[in-house]
């Protein structure tokens, strides 16, 4: 026998004698894929999550608790230390069901929110369009027409506010009658009518949408200040739904989307006095709009200001504005700046009530803090300071004049993103941490500051649910805790976190690594990671909850990845600025994390990488196909946003830039479609609410000038991302692309995921 032939055999001999056990991406993989998908996962896993809703201003508050048992409203007492049901869970369905003639379940009531009655002896709840009252002590359920959703109710419920033909009427309840408060309102220049999204459009199946007027009550009920919006010369995308479930013909929409550089809708701010129907315009440029909605206006507490901020096109300027509800004069309060911008998601702001002023959440500093300035505008100092961020103003203890945030970066030895509780004074002194544990944690602080409530927990540490005292972060009780037991039965472990540098060798990155349940480490994986890098956050999750959903796809034979880059938040104001200009320039630091964590761990097959992404990371990821050729095998991308000129304006002009420069075409995919190498995947929706489908219309037809192979699924009744009808069947088709071009195996025939697999539990499928 020649060398040739036997080393022939040997190679054979090994390929056949691979226990089965080994394989990847086989039914048996798929299966346990299956089981780790949302609408499974929720039958095995509890994840503590307390989303507090406090009572009025008492120290009581109601949560929603679903669980694999089931469902069921827990009321806790704060100060007595007490927990216990919110009612009676089985005479209320009981009741429930005998008005409406419909079964109901004690562990799965048709409805998530409730509202105490003043006395807490009865609840409300919205189910079936109507509004029901059930009394506490006798079960007796009642209802009544919920409120039209087209109107807006004042705060102290005798009048609502309405649209007729373009123009704002106000309704006096107790009487019936209406008043005409303009008269001049016409399609495209209304009054009180916010620029509905598509979805709207979609859902009612008109372009006649019914929406809550939009107007801002004052506190007492007596004014209301609204906007009238020119849309008239505003860019517009129109919209295919190809299949509708009511007719065999196709149905179009068209809504307001303006592009980068083109001319926006403006809304002119105005203020109606019921008492003398008296109308008030703000004094006030017309206010630019970037996108759909209407603007936003808060009321002081005494109803003698009111408050909004603006940023000005481009976002290079931000305004804080008060305005005098009787003569309309406006005026800034507070005008903070920046060289390429100022991001309105780092830029937290809370008034102090008793004296005017006004806390600041600012990068201005190379860092997110805080500062203090006084009902004038003048600043009185800088609260926090320091290489570390501030993240969120949870309260503010005007009384004490301390102020109550969350913050990040601050504690050596843990993961910069990770947040905890701080308190501080305004004047800077006695910052102390109230959150003791390495994790992250997210608060919700009582009406008066006595207590708050903590969710913590890390990738690699099950969530937590405790109730702390504000003095000195002091444990009252345990609420709830996660059970990994299940999970960890089915060989399941926690992702594992990384730390590495980015590829200017200097600046620390930090991922996650996720392992298939039966790993081998012995074997060789393919690498996929999960890209999303927009500049508006960070996205390697934080918290246990935030994990799961990536493990099924790491169940199919795969180690899946997540990094945050350079660009994105939660760090320096350089970490973050980074990405301007530059959205398509972030991937480098990705592709040097996965090399160095290859490097550390051999069963990561660096000459294997997939990867995946939906909106920005559709964009992202089908941009690291084209910047990195030779590295990126497979690529699903999933409503792309591949060339930000056909985007939305708000988003691009803030972080691209404004003006519109030749970076927007040198980073767009279409103008790089010649450099894809590997298999490419294209997922969009007809009816995409957020990112048209022309971007990856345009991309796929560059793609085809350029002569290049690729795939593609245009998904009717989708939205933005893996939605409607199709997700589940969207989901196996990911799964079966790098199953077969990553692994190079066949994927199983005929394998189904259902909606209920993916459902994340009633709530949604009500929806």
């Amino acid at each position: 026998m020649t060398k040739r032939a036997g080393a022939l055999l040997l190679i054979l001999a090994v390929l056949f004698c691979v226990p089965a056990a080994f394989a990847q991406g086989t039914r048996a993989d798929y299966e346990r894929a299956r089981a780790f998908l949302p609408g499974n996962l929720r039958h095995s896993v509890y994840v503590a999550d307390v989303s507090a809703h406090w009572i009025d201003k008492t120290n009581r508050f109601w949560y929603h608790k679903v669980s694999p048992a089931g469902s069921e409203f827990i009321v806790v007492d704060a100060e007595h230390n007490t927990a216990g049901p919110a009612f009676d869970h089985a005479k209320l369905a009981a009741a429930l069901a005998g008005a409406t003639k419909r079964e109901a379940s004690a562990t799965d009531l048709p409805f998530d929110d409730i509202e105490f009655s003043d006395d807490a002896n009865s609840i409300h709840f919205n189910f079936e369009d109507a509004r029901w009252t059930c009394a506490l002590s006798d079960y007796k359920c009642t209802s009544e027409p919920a409120p039209k959703p087209d109107e807006a109710q004042s705060p102290d419920k005798k009048w609502t506010a309405y649209v007729k033909d373009h123009n704002l009427y106000v309704r006096n309840l107790s009487t019936s009658t209406s008043v005409q408060l303009t008269q001049d309102g016409v399609a495209g220049w209304d009054y009180a009518t916010p620029l509905p999204p598509l979805r709207l459009l979609v859902e009612q199946k008109t372009e006649d949408v019914k929406q809550p007027a939009g107007v801002f009550w004052s506190p007492d009920s007596t004014k209301l200040i609204t906007s009238r919006i020119d849309s008239r010369n505003a860019g517009r995308f129109t919209s295919l739904q190809f299949v509708p479930d009511d007719q065999l013909r196709p149905r179009a929409y068209t809504v307001v989307y303006p592009l980068p550089g083109e001319v926006l809708p403006k809304a002119q701010p105005i203020i109606f006095d019921l008492r003398s129907e008296k109308r008030i315009n703000v004094k006030t440029a017309p206010l630019e709009l970037p996108f759909q909605d209407a603007p936003g206006f808060d009321w002081s507490p005494d109803g003698k200001t009111i408050r909004y901020d603006y940023d000005e096109r481009g976002h290079k300027a931000k305004e804080f504005r008060l305005v005098d509800p009787e003569t309309g004069e406006q005026k800034v309060l507070l005008r903070e700046e920046g060289k390429d911008y100022v991001d309105p998601g780092e830029t937290s702001y809370r008034y102090v009530e008793a004296t005017g002023e006004l806390i600041l959440a600012s990068e201005r500093d190379g860092w997110n803090h805080l500062y203090l300035y006084d009902k004038n505008g003048k600043l009185e100092n800088q609260i926090t300071q320091g290489a570390w961020v501030t993240r969120q103003i949870e309260f503010v203890d005007e009384k004490a004049r301390r102020v109550y945030f969350l913050g990040g970066g601050r504690e050596k030895g843990e993961d910069p993103y990770q947040t905890h509780l701080y308190v501080v004074g305004f004047d800077g002194k006695g910052l102390a941490p109230l959150t003791p544990e390495n994790a992250n944690h997210s608060v919700s602080v009582s009406p008066d500051g006595s207590y708050f409530v903590d969710n913590y927990s890390r990738p690699n540490l099950p969530s937590v649910a405790v109730l702390r005292r504000t003095k000195d972060g002091s444990e009252v009780r345990v609420l709830e805790k996660t059970d990994v037991a299940a999970l960890q039965a089915k060989g399941w472990k926690f992702p594992e976190p990384f730390q590495g540098k980015a590829a200017d060798g200097n600046t620390d990155l930090y991922g996650l690594i996720w392992k298939p349940s039966n790993f081998d480490a012995t074997k060789k994986y393919p690498i996929i990671e999960h890209v999303y890098t927009g500049p508006q956050d960070f996205f390697v999750p934080k918290t246990f909850g935030g994990t799961l959903w990536l493990q099924n796809v790491a169940e199919l034979g795969f180690v899946v990845v997540m990094v945050d880059g350079r660009g994105t938040t939660g760090r320096s104001r350089a970490f973050h600025h980074f990405s301007y200009r530059n959205l398509g320039g972030s991937f480098e630091d990705h592709v040097a994390m996965i090399k160095q964590m290859a490097a550390k761990f051999p069963y990561m097959d660096i000459d294997r990488v997939g990867i995946f992404g939906t909106s920005a990371g559709g964009y992202g990821a089908a941009h690291a196909m084209l910047v990195f050729p030779d590295f990126y095998k497979v690529c699903v991308s999933i409503s792309g946003d591949h060339d930000a000129r056909l985007d939305k304006a708000w988003w691009n002009e803030l972080y691209q830039g404004y003006p519109v420069q030749d970076d927007y075409a040198a980073q767009s995919n279409v103008t790089m479609a010649d450099k894809l190498k590997g298999h490419l995947l294209l997922v969009h929706g007809d009816i995409d609410d957020n990112v048209h489908p022309v971007e990856t219309m345009r991309f796929a037809d560059a793609l085809m000038k350029a002569n290049k192979n690729f795939d593609m699924l245009f998904v009717p009744n989708m939205y933005h991302g893996e939605s409607g009808p199709h997700a589940a069947y969207l989901v196996r088709r990911r799964w079966d692309y790098f199953v077969q071009y990553l692994l190079g195996v066949a994927p199983p025939k005929d394998f189904v995921i259902s909606e209920q697999d993916i459902s994340r539990g009633r709530r949604e499928r009500r929806r």
